[in-house]
């Protein structure tokens, strides 16, 4: 039996744009957006772990191989479709991911189907900055940022950016202020991650709720998976979305 054998196989379509979807579970809807090399054994574990806390939790498929072993092989070939894709950017410094309008149109629907407060949006390495850029729509409810890492730390200014463009960076400044909180989890010395929990905490004050590991090593809820993590947003979830 596969990992990916429990969960149902859709599609979300959005302004011309078709993703593949995995969905499981049931309760108030949880999108849990894969880190690189794509929707790996580890991915898979995690979005159980919610799904069995009584959500329902949506994967969206984009990029790499469902299902697919971590390792740098994949971690490489995913890479270089990124770096080619209309829709996501490594380096794209003081803008939106273009992916970002389809990934808002998914939350809007699946939250017309549950209900509730609003969607949870995670987000991890590459995509951790995705889930910031969900919370312009008012369907999101619970950001999650694991480890954000993009645009890629090359310099001091890029090891800043939130991947937004100045217009939602304002939307999100200003839906933080009317108390929709973000979760942040990194471990402290993590390089990948760079200056932007400092710019986070600088631009969303209290709202930016920021738990830190000891350590340089990377995958909070994954492959270095720190069980306070999972439990910090486990927590989250129900605080934000249970009615």
């Amino acid at each position: 039996m596969g990992p990916l054998d429990s969960w149902v196989r859709g599609e979300h379509a959005h302004d011309g744009t078709s993703h593949p979807t995995y969905r499981k579970g049931s309760g108030p809807g949880v999108i849990v957006i894969s880190e690189i090399p794509g929707i790996t054994p580890a991915v898979i574990a995690f979005a159980d772990e919610v799904e069995a806390a009584g959500f329902t939790v949506v994967m969206p498929h984009l990029f790499g191989t469902p299902g697919g072993a971590n390792g740098t092989l994949p971690v490489l070939r995913t890479l270089g479709r990124i770096c080619i894709s209309r829709e996501l950017s490594l380096l794209a410094l003081g803008q939106t991911q273009p992916v970002a309008e389809w990934l808002r149109s998914l939350a809007r629907e699946l939250h017309a189907e549950v209900g509730g407060p609003g969607v949870g949006a995670l987000g991890m390495c590459f995509t951790g900055g995705f889930a910031l850029a969900m919370m312009v729509d008012d369907s999101v409810a619970a950001p999650v940022l694991a480890q954000p890492s993009t645009p890629v730390a090359f310099t001091p200014r890029r090891s800043s950016d939130l991947n937004l463009s100045p217009d939602d960076l304002a939307a999100v400044k200003q839906r933080a202020a009317a108390g929709c909180e973000v979760l942040g989890l990194r471990y402290r010395s993590d390089p990948m991650v760079g200056k932007r929990f400092e710019t986070l905490t600088r631009e969303l004050g209290d709202a930016f709720i920021r738990v830190e590991f000891p350590g340089r090593k990377h995958a909070t809820l994954t492959e270095h998976r720190q069980q306070d993590a999972v439990d910090r947003v486990m927590q989250f979830l129900e605080d934000r979305l249970r009615e």
